[in-house]
């Protein structure tokens, strides 16, 4: 039985835990202001919220509906567009309103349950994490100016708040329902009576974030047996053990942005982190599930092959360990046995001499699908080389740790000159193939702009100039 608490409504189902959160919500409780829209997690339309108590608080993210398994809602607070209604227009749906901010009105829904997570959120209450908040919502008809004014106008509702409680600020401002500051109490109650996660023991699927497997599987994912891994609380976490970065494979995209551990050890990482798909789909999308979805241009998986990470394998109990840039053979085929799944990513954490950047390219600047994307870790002393590892995706049927292009480097003088010869090296080791995101050629020029980005990045005392008039070496 799947218990949680859909806006002020307790919930006892025993529908499958496949079973859509935003199918649940639409069929089944005939919420209909939550509404379909892409099927994909792209579009914001079906955007909810999810309160869930963690380490004694009660915290809410957005999440798209479309990809959300109803099972991994147990012993949580969903709340659609209708939870977030008062009396008169809450102060959110006024702001949109008064700026003219909606016109066919099928995203706005999703806009507001977005700007509500903001409100809700520990972070800054600063006009850019409002406008971050709706990062996932698109508007076919506004232009999206009014939409920010809409943002400066619930900024402006949360001046008040200086760190403290969000939900009892925005409760007792009435910006949001009261009903929000029983909750937790609610929540409390629920998980004292329930058993946690729903699990089975000999399910079929291992389920992540969901974010891939219900694009490709949705009507298999309906019915299957499943294991929810971030239901189990020892495999999330981030830490530091020794010199190591250990990873809990059921951490959200999220969680890692959020480490205090990421943040200290990769100065670069707010900019990555807007490359890496939407709030949204970064609250719900696992870094175990990017490595093991084996997809050529998963953006983790280059940034974890630079770093030479390490998978830890669970099979009922029986683990193994192998480098991540041994798990890919093959297109979507990988290192790992029915019923394993992968428990743990760690890598050694960067020392003082080492410099690491992750470039990405594709046809939107952000939230987008790689063309090709890169990273590379880089340890220099003085200005020679004594160590580098260079990836690259979207140019092989499988993640790319460019081996010999890496080797290259290892022992050479920073110069403009060695950056023309890495290409060419990486060129020998890519094989792109022309499709709906560019043509071979385009690929390959790419990688090119990409490894010269790298070094433009971590050494600025090059000259930008000679680089960028470079020709890229012929095929």
């Amino acid at each position: 039985m799947i218990r949680f608490i859909l806006n002020e409504k307790e919930i006892s189902t025993d529908l499958p835990v496949g079973e859509l959160l935003l199918d649940f919500i639409r069929y089944h409780e005939h919420l209909i202001g939550t509404k379909i829209g892409c099927r994909e997690g792209d579009c914001g339309a079906c955007t909810t919220l999810i309160g869930e108590i963690k380490n004694g608080e009660l915290q809410y993210h957005s999440v798209t509906s479309c990809l959300v398994a109803l099972g991994s809602v147990q012993g949580k607070h969903v709340v659609t567009i209708e939870g977030t209604n008062m009396d008169q227009l809450n102060p959110l749906q006024h702001a949109m309103s008064e700026e003219g901010a909606t016109q066919c009105g099928f995203c706005t829904p999703g806009f507001i349950v977005s700007f509500a997570g903001f409100c809700l959120s520990k972070k800054e209450p600063c006009y850019d994490n409002a406008v971050a908040s709706i990062n996932g919502n698109i508007c076919r008809c506004t232009g999206y100016k009014s939409i920010e004014r809409a943002a400066a106008g619930v900024t402006k509702l949360m001046e008040g708040r200086r760190g403290g409680d969000a939900i009892k600020f925005v409760t007792m401002q009435n910006i949001l329902p009261a009903y929000f500051g029983s909750v937790k109490q609610k929540l409390n109650k629920l998980l004292s009576d329930t058993n946690g996660s729903l699990t089975e023991k000999n399910a079929d699927k291992f389920l992540g974030g969901g974010t891939d497997l219900y694009v490709q599987e949705p009507e298999a994912m309906s019915t299957a047996d499943i294991h929810f891994l971030p239901g189990n609380e020892d495999l999330k976490g981030i830490f530091k053990q020794g010199n190591k970065c250990v990873i809990d494979a059921a951490s959200t995209a999220t969680d890692l942005a959020e480490s205090s551990i990421f943040q200290n050890y990769f100065p670069g990482l707010s900019g990555y982190i807007k490359l890496i798909a939407s709030t949204p789909i970064r609250n719900i999308a696992t870094i175990g599930g990017n490595l093991v979805n084996a997809s050529p241009i998963g953006d983790f998986t280059i940034f974890f092959l630079a770093l030479d990470a390490r998978l830890v394998l669970n099979d009922h109990g029986q683990k193994r360990e192998l480098p991540l840039r041994k798990f890919y053979k093959a297109y979507k085929i990988i290192d790992k046995k029915r019923g394993e799944f992968i428990e743990k990513i760690s890598f050694e954490l960067p020392g003082e001499n080492t410099l690491f950047n992750f470039e990405k390219v594709s046809k939107r600047t952000h939230l987008d699908i790689a063309g090709v994307n890169s990273a590379i870790s880089i340890k220099t002393v003085g200005q020679t080389i004594t160590s580098a590892s260079v990836s690259a995706g979207g140019v092989a049927p499988v993640p790319c740790y460019l081996s010999k292009t890496s080797a290259f480097l290892k022992g050479k003088i920073l110069s403009e000159q060695i950056i023309d010869k890495t290409i060419a090296i990486a060129q020998s080791e890519i094989s792109p193939i022309s499709d709906a995101r560019g043509s071979e050629e385009y690929k390959r020029l790419l990688l090119g702009q990409l490894i010269k980005a790298h070094f433009i990045t971590l050494f600025p005392f090059l000259n930008v100039k000679m680089i960028l008039e470079m020709k890229e070496p012929a095929n």
